[in-house]
């Protein structure tokens, strides 16, 4: 087979590309913007990864998901993913966990092997804080997804540490979640400056640990999930 990560050794350079080759990276969420976070890592040729998410495929997600075709339709996300991955590099070292993650399985999860990077991708507010929190204390590198729901403007989109977020109403919740856990670390996000639309919010009460549900459109999730690999492909 040709070297497929011929591209990538001619930008970065050998040596780089062999520093991602060797790395393991942590991605929990694999919605809108974790499955799109995932592949961008898998491509840019990180050797291991270990993927999370409990979810399955629904009609909903076919607006933006990468996961999610109508041949998917009821399959698991992480199935779907690693499958993908180990296409893209058949080579990856991937640990596959179907799972929703609680809290006291949290370190668990951040013990069970060295990850050199964690890709916060969770939308619901408790095992997200609980993961931010366990990975900070453990001094392992991460970075974390704010709110792309409601939102739309590409040119929006930023990298900032949590604390100075705005316009976010994820990254408020976090702040004050994180401040109550006795955790003040510095956090790196992406987020968006643009004010959330309020139209399109909608309350609900049939989604798991979900209080509303976000309009969407197609590319501002993976714009989330590229900036979020974009970050750790750097450090690494």
């Amino acid at each position: 087979m040709e070297d497929w990560q011929q591209r990538t050794r001619l930008l970065l350079g050998l040596e780089k590309a062999d520093r991602l080759q060797r790395a393991h990276v942590l991605v929990v969420g694999l919605g809108g913007v974790g499955a799109y976070a995932a592949e961008m890592i898998c491509r840019a040729g990180v050797g291991r990864m270990t993927i999370v998410d409990a979810d399955t495929v629904q009609p909903t997600n076919l607006n933006r998901q990468l996961p999610a075709l109508h041949s998917t339709l009821g399959q698991a996300k992480a199935d779907v993913m690693a499958a993908r991955l180990r296409d893209i590099n058949p080579q990856l070292e991937l640990t596959v966990v179907q799972a929703f993650l609680k809290d006291g399985d949290i370190p668990a999860l951040l013990d069970a092997a060295s990850y050199d990077f964690v890709v916060d991708a969770i939308d619901t507010l408790a095992p997200k804080c609980h993961l931010i929190a366990e990975t900070l204390r453990r001094r392992i590198k991460i970075v974390s997804s704010m709110g792309a729901g409601a939102k739309s403007d590409i040119t929006q989109v930023r990298f900032a540490d949590v604390w100075d977020t705005y316009h976010c109403g994820l990254s408020k919740a976090v702040r004050k979640r994180l401040q109550k856990m006795g955790i003040r670390h510095k956090l790196p996000v992406v987020f968006s400056t643009e004010q959330a639309d309020p139209k399109a919010v909608l309350l609900t009460d049939d989604e798991m640990n979900k209080k509303s549900t976000c309009g969407t459109v197609s590319y501002l999730p993976a714009v989330f999930g590229c900036y979020l690999a974009e970050y750790v492909i750097k450090r690494l």
